[in-house]
C-alpha cells in the first residue's frame, strides 16, 4: 500500500543512500535532515511502483507521470557521479525515467549538463510534473538553490508544458542540440 505524502499536496520522495559522497557534499542527506525525503540503505527497499530517476534509460519524465508520482512517489539514488553504477538501476519494481537535460547549479558541477545533485534532480522532476511549490521548498535550503530555476527557466517551463515524452525530447534537442 502506498504511503501518504508528507502533506496532502506533496509527492513522497525516497532516496537510496549509496554512501559514496562525503557528508558535506550530499544534498540527499541534507534533504533527509530537513524531512523532505525518506532514506533507504538497501535499494531493494525503495517503494515498489515509485518513479525511479534513472539516467541510463531512454524513457523521459514528463507531466503524464504525475499520477504515478502522486500515488507511489519518486525515488532517486544518492551516489557520487564518479562512482555511478548501472547495477543500482536494474530493477523491474519501479517506473524508470530519466530527466531531460538540465544544467547543474551545485558548486561542484555548475553549468554542466547531466550532473545534477540529488536535490536538483528531485526539484526538476517535481517542477516538470507540476509540483513547483514543493520543488522550490527543497531548493530553498541551498544557497545556490534559486539559481537552479533561473539557469534552467526556459527548458523547465518547456518540459513542464510538453504534451508527450516525444515533445520533451524535441524540446531537449531545441535547447541543447
Amino acid at each position: 500500500m502506498p504511503r501518504k505524502p508528507f502533506s496532502t499536496s506533496d509527492i513522497r520522495l525516497y532516496i537510496f543512500q549509496a554512501g559514496e559522497d562525503g557528508l558535506r557534499k550530499s544534498t540527499g542527506r541534507k534533504m533527509v535532515r530537513f524531512g523532505f525525503t525518506e532514506e533507504f540503505r538497501n535499494i531493494g527497499r525503495l517503494p515498489s511502483g515509485s518513479i525511479l530517476l534513472n539516467p541510463f534509460v531512454e524513457d523521459v519524465l514528463w507531466k503524464g507521470d504525475r499520477q504515478a508520482a502522486f500515488l507511489r512517489g519518486i525515488s532517486a539514488v544518492d551516489s557520487s557521479w564518479n562512482k555511478e553504477e548501472r547495477s543500482y538501476f536494474r530493477t523491474r519494481r519501479h517506473i524508470s525515467r530519466r530527466l531531460p537535460i538540465l544544467l547543474a547549479t551545485n558548486p561542484i558541477n555548475y553549468g554542466k549538463p547531466y550532473r545534477l545533485s540529488t536535490a536538483e534532480a528531485f526539484a526538476a522532476s517535481l517542477f516538470i510534473i507540476g509540483f513547483r511549490e514543493q520543488a522550490r521548498k527543497i531548493m530553498s535550503k541551498f544557497k545556490w538553490g534559486e539559481n537552479f530555476f533561473i539557469l534552467n527557466k526556459e527548458p523547465l517551463e518547456a518540459y513542464a508544458m510538453a504534451d508527450s515524452p516525444e515533445k520533451v525530447r524535441e524540446e531537449e534537442e531545441d535547447f541543447f542540440g
